[in-house]
């Protein structure tokens, strides 16, 4: 062949690779309506969430599930409840299994266990994934002792037996209640025990949807979230935060003073501030904003956004391949820092003692949380206590145990049991981000396909120390991944995946290590970068002549995903007619085995104030164990999605973001959320994949497309809409 025939170039690949690839004419397939397929990547072959169970799995069987006399199960869950729907998706695993009706099943989510080692984490979609064949087994096991009981006291064999609602029923139709055998079942010895959960085909209860089990006790108030706790002599107590991120206290000037003023008990300086502690959290709260302090300066003080987006630019890696012999695309996103911003803001007990500790708080690395604060106030960690409360939020906010340590640290300066509650503008302004990001993506195609597609994604450097690198170095041997790769490159490559066969594909992740407050937000690396990537879509569609859909349904490599788009673009009626300054918009996303499309409608006819006034939304996860839990989830993402899209972000200017209220951080109200929404659960079949983060990616794309085709405009900064309209707080 010709020179001109072949492209030499390198892979950026986890290894560096030289590869040599043929010029287009020679590639292409003879029929240019297939693509050409793709190797794997790295999430492919195992993802996050798989490393995270593999990392599990010698202590996945630690549970701890009782039956009482009262015919109830009590299940200890080793993960945090913090609206996601977790408590009741494994209630109803339990129910299946036992044979027990759901309002009998009791889920309480477990203390800090140091002896799970890494099992107990909630995070990556994680937590039905994991649970899913041990909750089973562990119920089966506990049905199988009881039927066992039943046996022994009527002298039948056990393969004669059943259960049903709560019993256990013999052939001639007695029946023996759970609570009248659990004592004797706890007592039988069984050393040959055969344990086999049901087959999912004889399943009942898992699979069909079921409302919340705790949604009575959450809109009528008692749902007892951690402050809500009545902890003996635990006060209210607040901290005044420096004006800038991870400024510290020099002095402070007044205490005196402050120390007087009405119901007023106690002040500490701790690392983060000044602590005050009142009769009242209004006593605290005027307390705390009367104190004048001298700060020293933070670690990001000559920073506003302009400075962080060039730092980001200039550190996001080149493109390997050259747009030689071909077309190509390229294309560059910037997405700005947004706040995990839950409803309950960060709050703690704490009531640290000479010889001991006990905390309280919402945490979804309760283990690293028990040790960190052992070492911060001297303790051994077997003389910690640590209770996992309800949450009531998180999107990723409550992997960080920042609150529970402050707690720690103020009731051993104080010595008192002190009630923490952070205000909301400290909990804007000095919580966790998703740290801002730039993307550049370039794609090459001709004759109809697309040869290579490129991806660099510059970040803000992740904060990961909540836990997760050991759980990688302990199944190193078995990570997909290889080289010199940073603990973020490898979680990115574990996440992020292109669902489409775009020939040759690298994605690049380079992180800058600035010193702010960031944490895992919901979907990671997976909500801009794949979000970037289905705009990007939309645009080579159309210069490649084709329909958005079309074109999605041609790349897309499994007849599973396309089952998911179909599903959108029929229920939604895509490529209907519609007003002018009004759109629709498409969007794809796969990872942690689960897939979803999402298809929105736009009216942007004022594009200052666009509003999303139709979605259709559907989810591939496998075997589904709550389907209305997993319409919730993904309303979620699509709530996340059209909030951080459209308006939601944080200013930083200085050293701090300016927004410190949700009347300042514009994310979506119900005025903002469409009242058309369809969701469609697609059958079940094989595992449970993930779903807590599927939702947000794919809404992201077509949100961004339908504002796209509505207004001609092509969004490149997101939120689209970001102005400062507000007068921020004092800092």
């Amino acid at each position: 062949m010709s020179r001109r025939r072949f492209l030499t170039f390198l892979v950026a690949a986890p290894t560096l690779t030289l590869a040599t690839g043929l010029a287009p004419e020679a590639a292409l397939p003879a029929n240019a309506e297939t693509a050409l397929p793709g190797l794997p990547q790295p999430a492919d072959i195992m993802d996050l969430g798989e490393i995270l169970i593999l990392a599990g799995t010698p202590t996945a069987h630690l549970l701890v599930l009782e039956v009482t006399e009262e015919g109830e199960a009590h299940f200890e869950l080793p993960r945090a409840e913090v609206g996601q729907g977790i408590t009741t998706a494994v209630a109803m695993l339990v129910a299946e299994e036992l044979d027990l009706p759901l309002s009998k099943v009791r889920v309480r989510l477990a203390d800090a266990r140091p002896e799970l080692l890494m099992n107990q984490l909630t995070g990556s979609s994680n937590t039905i994934r994991s649970v899913y064949g041990p909750v089973r087994r562990t119920a089966a096991a506990a049905r199988a002792r009881l039927i066992a009981a039943a046996g022994a006291q009527w002298g039948l064999p056990a393969d004669r037996l059943v259960t049903r609602d709560g019993a256990v029923v013999a052939p001639d139709g007695r029946t023996a209640p759970f609570g009248s055998l659990t004592t004797i079942a706890a007592k039988l010895s069984l050393p040959d025990l055969t344990v086999t959960p049901k087959p999912e085909s004889e399943h009942r209860l898992v699979g069909t949807p079921a409302s919340r089990i705790d949604a009575r006790a959450m809109v009528t108030g008692q749902m007892r979230y951690t402050l809500d706790l009545d902890v003996a002599g635990a006060k209210p107590t607040m901290v005044r935060r420096p004006p800038t991120i991870n400024g510290t206290v020099r002095s402070v000037n007044n205490e005196a003073a402050v120390r007087a003023m009405p119901g007023v008990i106690d002040l500490a300086v701790v690392p983060t501030g000044v602590a005050v502690m009142a009769e009242t959290f209004g006593q605290a709260l005027d307390a705390k904003d009367a104190l004048q302090v001298t700060w020293n300066g933070g670690t990001v003080d000559t920073l506003s956004d302009a400075d962080i987006r060039l730092r980001l630019r200039a550190a996001a890696l080149p493109f390997v391949v050259p747009p030689l012999l071909t077309l190509h695309l390229d294309a560059e996103f910037d997405f700005a820092f947004v706040s995990h911003a839950p409803l309950e803001t960060n709050s703690a007990i704490a009531d640290v003692r000479d010889d001991r500790a006990e905390i309280w708080a919402g945490l979804k690395s309760p283990i690293v949380a028990k040790q960190t604060i052992a070492a911060a106030v001297g303790l051994p960690a077997d003389r910690v206590t640590v209770h996992v409360t309800q949450s009531g939020g998180s999107f990723g906010r409550r992997l960080f145990f920042d609150g529970a340590l402050e707690a720690a640290r103020i009731s051993k300066a104080m010595r008192k049991p002190v009630k923490l509650m952070w205000s909301r503008i400290d909990d804007m302004r000095h919580g966790r981000a998703r740290p801002a990001t730039h993307h550049k993506i370039r794609a090459t195609y001709a004759l109809g396909q697309v040869l290579t597609y490129e991806h660099r994604v510059a970040a803000v450097e992740t904060d990961f120390r909540h836990g997760l690198g050991e759980m990688l170095t302990a199944v190193a041997a078995d990570l997909p991944v290889g080289g010199d790769l940073t603990f973020a490159q490898t979680v990115f490559l574990t996440t992020v995946k292109v669902p489409y066969d775009f020939g040759v594909v690298t994605e690049l992740l380079s992180e800058v290590p600035l010193k702010m407050h960031t944490a895992s937000w919901r979907s990671v690396y997976s909500a801009n970068t794949r979000g970037a990537e289905e705009i990007l879509v939309d645009e080579l569609a159309k210069k490649m002549g084709q329909d958005p859909v079309a074109f999605r349904r041609r790349f897309l490599k499994t007849a599973r995903q396309r089952a998911v788009l179909d599903k959108v673009a029929t229920a939604g009626s895509w490529g209907r007619a519609m007003p002018a300054g009004f759109a629709q918009g498409v969007g794809f996303h796969e990872e942690y085995k689960s897939c979803t499309a999402c298809l929105v409608e736009i009216d942007a006819r004022d594009p200052k104030t666009p509003r999303v006034v139709k979605a259709v939304i559907a989810a591939d996860v496998g075997r589904p164990i709550n389907p209305r839990g997993l319409e919730a989830q993904l309303l979620g993402g699509l709530t996340d999605a059209i909030s951080t899209t459209l308006r939601a972000g944080l200013h930083i200017d200085k050293g701090l973001p300016l927004e410190g209220s949700y009347s300042q951080f514009h994310y979506a109200r119900q005025k903002d959320s469409p009242s058309d929404v369809q969701i469609f659960i697609m059958p079940a079949g094989g595992e449970p994949g993930g779903a807590g983060e599927l939702g947000v990616p794919a809404a992201v794309g077509a949100i961004a497309n339908a504002y796209a085709r509505a207004t001609g405009r092509k969004p490149r900064g997101f939120p689209i809409n970001f102005d400062v309209d507000f007068t921020p707080f004092p800092r």
